[in-house]
């Protein structure tokens, strides 16, 4: 069966490829008219094509479970999602301002605390932060950039404007998954490169690799030691981590291939004895990465590795205690970080949000939690939270209960209506909702993905987007019009 665009409809839902049941947008006439002159059978042919291509690539995640972890090869969806490069220019300053007004921010926080002073941010905030790290307290990185590599998570309006979802400063995962999606698309779709001009992504890990460059406290070395430290095979964004060092051509490395010497500085264990390493792109959390400073137990870090970085011995990105900005009430106060420090406008809106620590609008939310979407501050991955129109009375009543014992933790939104885009599924096109997380980096100088990672909603009316849950992704296509 083909694709017949006049029975695609995405109700009142923006969506992103079909304005109108058998009207494309303007930038993806081109893709709709091709799509819809294959038939059923060359569009499933294509399709294991994309999934044959990924088995034989090795692209996977692992999701965790009671019964074990699971590792599943990477979802995927191959019509593609376009974004004109024109509306792009746009998300891209706003992406930067916000990255720019983040960091200023962080590293106001750990040293002279002025947007407290000002009463523009509550001090009270950061007393129950769980990423609040005081060892950091009086820490000046380099550039004064703590998150170098932020992942913000966008969403369409039903107008089709975007808004910032959250912001991930912490160990941001999904970029590997960005390049892939785009060779795979490649591997299927060869003739559609030809028709469209499509801004590529395949600079990404020598843009990784200068920003990492520019942290480097020996400005002397013709090429510094970097290194990417992962927690190993079993952690689920494993495939991420082996896949950039490799790109980047530097060593993958665990803790217990690093070394803290008597001068405080990190050596990596060779068989040429031991070479000193001068920037860490670490993809573990805080409190793993140093026994000695954080948690004892942990064999994951590497004993000493605070002090070398607090020496400016070594430099860390993202750097130990970004996550005090990676929290979702923060994230509220984003608008005013932008117009305290810059002195601007934010140019990317904020979804509008309700603070549970807030007695007044905590009574709100618990009027209306039928209606509203309520995160935990500092969870990841769609966990903790709920969505009231989806949910259950006994859900609603229990979740009532956790908000009221720890309001500090929550924060709600309205369920904003996430636009859609159509994925192939038994033989024809149906619309999906989707978000899209581009990588924005911070080092000497800024950098941002040409587009990102699409996330889409599997399942029909589901909202969530997490491989983890379910959710599966696209290839993004940032097009240069005619």
């Amino acid at each position: 069966m083909k694709i017949d665009w006049q029975n695609y409809h995405s109700g009142h839902f923006y969506d992103e490829l079909i304005s109108a049941p058998g009207q494309p947008r303007p930038e993806t006439r081109h893709l709709a008219q091709y799509l819809a002159s294959l038939s059923g059978q060359e569009l499933q042919d294509r399709k294991l094509s994309a999934e044959l291509a990924i088995k034989t690539m090795g692209i996977s995640f692992t999701v965790y479970s009671d019964a074990g972890n699971i590792d599943r090869e990477w979802p995927f969806d191959i019509i593609p999602r376009i974004i004109p490069q024109k509306e792009w220019q746009k998300t891209e300053r706003g992406l930067i301002q916000r990255l720019t007004a983040l960091n200023l921010f962080i590293n106001d926080i750990y040293n002279e605390r002025k947007i407290i002073k000002d009463k523009v941010v509550p001090a009270y905030l950061f007393e129950d932060s769980v990423n609040f790290r005081k060892e950091c307290i009086g820490m000046k990185p380099a550039y004064g950039v703590w998150s170098h590599i932020c992942g913000s998570d966008l969403i369409r309006d039903d107008k089709g404007e975007f808004f910032v979802l959250e912001d991930n400063l912490r160990v941001p995962s999904g970029v590997s998954y960005m390049l892939e999606n785009r060779k795979v698309t490649k591997r299927v779709f060869p003739e559609l490169f030809e028709n469209h001009h499509i801004v590529p992504v395949t600079d990404y890990p020598n843009q990784l690799f200068d920003t990492l460059a520019s942290l480097s406290p020996r400005k002397e070395a013709d090429r510094p030691e970097i290194v990417v430290l992962t927690p190993g095979i079993y952690n689920s964004a494993y495939f991420e981590h082996s896949y950039l060092a490799q790109q980047m051509g530097v060593e993958l490395v665990e803790g217990s291939d690093l070394v803290v010497d008597s001068d405080d500085c990190v050596y990596m264990r060779s068989i040429d004895g031991l070479k000193r390493v001068d920037v860490i792109y670490r993809r573990i959390d805080d409190l793993f990465l140093d026994p000695d400073m954080f948690n004892p137990d942990s064999v994951l870090g590497v004993r000493g590795l605070m002090r070398a970085w607090l020496k400016g011995n070594v430099a860390l990105a993202n750097a130990p205690g970004a996550g005090v900005a990676d929290d979702k009430v923060i994230y509220t106060f984003v608008p005013a970080m932008i117009k305290y420090y810059l002195g601007e406008e934010p140019i990317l809106p904020n979804v509008p949000s309700y603070l549970c620590v807030d007695k007044k609008q905590c009574d709100y939310v618990l009027a209306n939690l039928d209606k509203l979407v309520v995160k935990p501050a500092n969870e990841s991955g769609g966990y903790g939270m709920i969505i009231g129109p989806q949910a259950s009375k006994k859900e609603l009543e229990e979740f009532a209960l956790r908000i009221k014992a720890d309001p500090r933790n929550y924060m709600a939104q309205p369920l904003i209506s996430l636009s859609t885009a159509p994925i192939l599924t038994n033989g024809n096109a149906e619309p999906r909702h989707i978000d899209l997380r581009p990588f924005v980096l911070q080092g000497k100088d800024h950098c941002v993905t040409p587009g990102g990672l699409t996330r889409v909603a599997m399942r029909k009316g589901s909202y969530v987007v997490n491989s983890s849950q379910g959710g599966g992704s696209k290839d993004t296509w940032i097009v240069v019009e005619d």
